[in-house]
């Protein structure tokens, strides 16, 4: 591994049957450890994108539901701190509850069915997402065109 731990983000995933699944939907860890047979954890390089679901349960069924899409700092860049999250990332987007976290897994289907990586989709898009649903307005879709018109403007920075 090149980059030092400090530089790296940990994040805390876990999961206890019927009970416990935090779980990344998409991005990608430069490295995993298993902390046990319920927890690991995941450490992404400064600039990663990535998806974190938290849900929970109890004896009565499913009683949080969470999702988030982050994107880790690098040193000296103020972050946002966040249970699971060491030192904290840029909150992109985040929904709680079962419908809305339904309507961005469905987004996030249609990305990859794009050919797209859902972590290499333009961060601005994220934000888009959780404006629109907390002002609840119609979600646009990322379509190809949009991710060209990202990567264009990547290219220029």
């Amino acid at each position: 591994m090149s980059l030092s731990n400090q530089s790296l983000t940990r994040v805390v995933l876990a999961f206890v049957p019927e009970r416990v699944n935090n779980r990344l939907r998409f991005g990608k860890p430069v490295h995993e450890t298993i902390l046990d047979r319920w927890r690991r954890t995941a450490h992404f390089s400064p600039g990663s994108i990535f998806c974190r679901i938290c849900w929970l349960a109890n004896d009565y069924g499913t009683t949080v539901w969470h999702l988030s899409v982050l994107q880790t700092g690098s040193a000296g860049q103020p972050l946002q701190r966040m249970a699971g999250v060491m030192p904290g990332a840029l909150r992109l987007l985040h929904v709680s509850g079962e419908l809305k976290v339904q309507q961005v897994l469905r987004l996030v289907d249609g990305i990859e069915a794009l050919g797209i990586d859902p972590a290499a989709a333009s961060p601005a898009y994220w934000q888009l997402l959780h404006n629109r649903l907390a002002t609840r307005e119609a979600l646009p879709d990322y379509t190809v065109e949009r991710h060209e018109a990202y990567l264009a403007g990547e290219v220029l920075r």
